[in-house]
C-alpha cells in the first residue's frame, strides 16, 4: 500500500504541479485580488524552481559527499538500481543514471570491493516482466566481472526494499560490513538513512552528481528549464525522507 501511494502521490509534490495549479487557479477565479495573488505566486515559484543558482545551493546542502576509503578491500559494494529500463521492444538499456553501474564495476575491477550486490527489481507501478538485477548481471558479464562475484537481488521496488532484501542476502552470503553503497549523490542521503535503519554498516560512495559541483558563473542567474527537472528528483528525496521517517 505504501508503495502504491508513493507512486500515486508523487505528482502532487512536483514543482511544476504547484506552478500549474496556481496558474489555473488564477485563470479560473473571478476575484481580481485573488487572481493577482495567484499569478504572482505562480510567477515567483517559476523563478525559484527554474533558477540554476537556487538548485545548485540546495544540492550543495543536500548531497552526501564520499568519504575516504580506509580499507584495502571491502567485502561488498551494493549498487542501487534505477539506472536501467526497457525500450519499446522490451529489451534492457541503460539510462542517464548509468554512472552507478560504472562506479560499481570500477570498485570491483580495481579490487576495492570483493563482491558486487546489484539491488533492483522493477519500480514501476505497473511492473512488467523486466527485472533490472537480472539484466544488469548480463551486462556485468560483458565487462568480464565473474559470476562468482555477483549477487543479484531481483525483487525490490524501492529504496526501503533495497535495504531490506540486501540485508538478507548479505547475511546469507556471510559477508561482513562495512559495505560500500553506490547510488546517485542526490539519492544518497535517503539511502544511507534507510540502510542504517536496517542495521547495515554502509559507507557512501556517491556518483551521478547533477548539480552543485561547478563554480559560480553568470549563467547560474539565468532561468532555465533544466532545474525544474532536477527539482523533481530532489523533491522526491526530501518528501520521501520525511515519509520514511514517520513510517
Amino acid at each position: 500500500m505504501f508503495f502504491v501511494l508513493s507512486k500515486v502521490l508523487l505528482i502532487f509534490i512536483l514543482p511544476f504541479t504547484w506552478i500549474l495549479a496556481f496558474s489555473v487557479a488564477a485563470l479560473v477565479t473571478r476575484n481580481p485580488k485573488r487572481k493577482r495573488r495567484f499569478f504572482i505566486t505562480s510567477f515567483v515559484l517559476l523563478l525559484i524552481f527554474s533558477s540554476p543558482f537556487v538548485i545548485n545551493q540546495f544540492a550543495r546542502l543536500w548531497d552526501i559527499e564520499s568519504v575516504p576509503l580506509t580499507k584495502k578491500q571491502y567485502s561488498c559494494v551494493i549498487v542501487l538500481g534505477g539506472f536501467a529500463g526497457v525500450d519499446a521492444k522490451g529489451e534492457g538499456l541503460f539510462n542517464e543514471r548509468a554512472e552507478r553501474f560504472i562506479q560499481a564495476v570500477k570498485l570491483v575491477n580495481t579490487g576495492k570491493a570483493a563482491n558486487i550486490l546489484m539491488s533492483g527489481g522493477n519500480g514501476l507501478l505497473l511492473a512488467g516482466e523486466f527485472r533490472e538485477g537480472a539484466w544488469v548481471k548480463t551486462q556485468l558479464q560483458e565487462f568480464k566481472v565473474p559470476d562468482s562475484l555477483v549477487i543479484v537481488e531481483n525483487n525490490s521496488r524501492n529504496t526501503y526494499e533495497n535495504a531490506e532484501f540486501s540485508k538478507k542476502m548479505l547475511i546469507e552470503k556471510h559477508l561482513q560490513g562495512p559495505y560500500l553503497l553506490v547510488t546517485s549523490a542526490w539519492h544518497m542521503r535517503r539511502s544511507m538513512a534507510i540502510f542504517k535503519k536496517q542495521g547495515l554498516d554502509v559507507i557512501p560512495y556517491p556518483c551521478d552528481y547533477i548539480q552543485g559541483r561547478g563554480k559560480f558563473s553568470f549563467a547560474d542567474f539565468i532561468p532555465s528549464a533544466d532545474p525544474l527537472s532536477d527539482w523533481n528528483l530532489y523533491m522526491k528525496e526530501v518528501f520521501g525522507s520525511i515519509a520514511y521517517h514517520f513510517k
